[in-house]
């Protein structure tokens, strides 16, 4: 769900066409489908600069310096519209699927990606890292682009942990349940454990996700591939 902007204009005024704004203040640089500044696809949820509705309606506010994209004088209402528009063009694409881009995405995330060493999705691949079965459902695009770009901070249900035990067997895995006394955890061999704290001697939260950084690793066509696949992934229809 895209993030909500503040300023949405009253029931008592009328709501402005996002379409018409669009057409007056983005279409010539932008294009009709919003793909003609290399680098930002709208269609794909691909943008250089933002990762929220906030940060769209930011960029049209103040532009871009160094670059052709101006500031404006617009209202909060009218680039809640212009966004609205935006978005609209990403949610279109989304629905009706680009069936040869997901083809060519699964076989980047079975293939040379090798997030099934990792990801699981309907039963098959592995446990190690979050199901990804129904992300299509939770993620957005521009999401999903950056942690595939830039995985940093791991989410809190996916930390993992690293324990030393009192005979300095050390244990890495990510972390299924914990309480005062016990850590349950899943290791890299997918086996499941339980830890009792008093047989720890060293006990932390790996802060960073176990994630590598695909971004040099995939061309701009192949990420946009495997964003398309996972944004199809909506779980049990």
């Amino acid at each position: 769900m895209w993030l909500s902007l503040s300023g949405v204009v009253s029931g008592q005024e009328p709501a402005p066409d996002g379409k018409q704004l669009y057409t007056i203040h983005c279409l010539t640089c932008h294009g009709a489908d919003g793909d003609s500044i290399p680098g930002v696809n709208m269609r794909r949820g691909q943008f250089k600069r933002a990762s929220s509705d906030d940060d769209l309606s930011r960029v049209i506010l103040i532009g871009v310096a160094g670059t052709a994209m101006p500031p404006s004088n617009l209202s909060p209402s009218s680039r809640v519209a212009i966004v609205a528009y935006i978005r609209s063009l990403h949610d279109t694409t989304a629905s009706a699927g680009d069936s040869a881009s997901i083809n060519r995405g699964r076989a980047l995330f079975e293939g040379k990606g090798g997030c099934a060493e990792c990801h699981r999705i309907a039963g098959k691949g592995s446990r190690k890292g979050p199901d990804l079965s129904d992300i299509g459902s939770v993620r957005d695009a521009t999401m999903l682009r950056h942690a595939i770009e830039t995985p940093g901070e791991a989410s809190p249900q996916y930390r993992y942990v690293r324990a030393v035990t009192r005979d300095g067997r050390t244990v890495v895995g990510m972390r299924l349940n914990e309480d005062t006394h016990s850590v349950q955890l899943m290791d890299q061999n997918e086996r499941l454990l339980s830890l009792a704290k008093s047989d720890l001697r060293e006990y932390n939260l790996v802060p960073t996700s176990s994630m590598p950084s695909y971004k040099n690793k995939l061309t701009a066509e192949e990420t946009s591939d495997l964003v398309i696949y996972l944004l199809s992934l909506k779980g049990a229809q």
